[in-house]
């Protein structure tokens, strides 16, 4: 039997990811890492949890290994598995593992789509033990003082089927995010999608009307990654009106109403 050789450096962050700091959650990151604490990441679809997590990865300076988590995800899939190759078997890590033994940074994204079952294996590495168990190596896999473990859910999708348990829950240092105030939030859209401050502003201004029209129809409102969408197809010669339809409208909704009404909500601004 042979083991997949460890590459950390593949999952480092070379360039400084863009990011405008809302509130002090840099600060407290940084006082958690420090302490060996995981930490809880909360808030709305497209807000800039996964970049916050980039720009952490690069601050620090530890690799980051992302996991989208879905409802087919096994403890298998985090924690590794035997495969064949070459007439061998061969011992593969998982990202969970991988992150461990590297002393890097694994980020569970919208960790309440995995199964409930998969989701415990994080517990022995989310309190004081900071422990890995290897059932299949008969492994305890002990977490040095560079890891560490991070995770993010949307609280508006809760619901008795995706919620997180109260057991998970209380193991981590928790950052609510949301969308930044209309000025910062401009900031951001003019600079990842290249465009005018106005422009960008007025953006904002549609997105926050969608956002007005949650729970009245649509389940989530413009999120800021929808308005960098629009603001590159607007660079690129797009008509803002039809940059709204194509990359926020019909992203937020199939409902041919509440499509009609969104539409109109951007023709009155462009």
């Amino acid at each position: 039997m042979t083991a997949q050789v460890l590459k950390p450096e593949e999952y480092f962050i070379t360039d400084e990811p863009y990011y405008e700091p809302v509130g002090n959650e840099i600060e407290v990151f940084e006082a958690a890492y420090q302490n060996q604490l995981p930490v809880l990441l909360k808030g709305p679809t497209g807000c800039g949890k996964t970049r916050f997590m980039e720009h952490m990865a690069w601050r620090l300076k530890r690799p980051l290994i992302t996991v989208s988590c879905h409802d087919d995800l096994t403890a298998s899939d985090l924690v590794g598995r035997f495969l064949i190759s070459g007439g061998e078997t061969v011992w593969v890590d998982g990202p969970l593992a991988r992150a461990v033994r590297s002393g890097g940074i694994c980020y569970l994204d919208e960790v309440v789509e995995a199964r409930k079952d998969t989701t415990v294996v994080i517990h022995p590495l989310a309190d004081d033990r900071r422990v890995l168990p290897m059932e299949k190596l008969g492994e305890l896999l002990e977490a040095g003082s560079d890891f560490c473990l991070a995770i993010s859910y949307n609280p508006g999708y809760q619901s008795v089927l995706k919620d997180l348990k109260q057991s998970t829950r209380q193991r981590f240092v928790a950052l609510e995010f949301d969308y930044p105030s209309a000025e910062l939030e401009a900031k951001i859209v003019a600079n990842e999608g290249g465009i005018e401050l106005a422009m960008a502003g007025q953006l904002v201004k549609f997105a926050r009307m969608t956002r007005n029209l949650k729970g009245s129809g649509l389940e989530e409102g413009a999120s800021t990654r929808l308005l960098v969408h629009a603001a590159k197809l607007i660079k690129s010669g797009i008509q803002p009106v039809v940059a709204c339809r194509c990359s926020i409208a019909q992203a937020l909704s199939d409902d041919e109403e509440m499509l009609i009404a969104v539409n109109e909500l951007s023709a009155a601004i462009f």
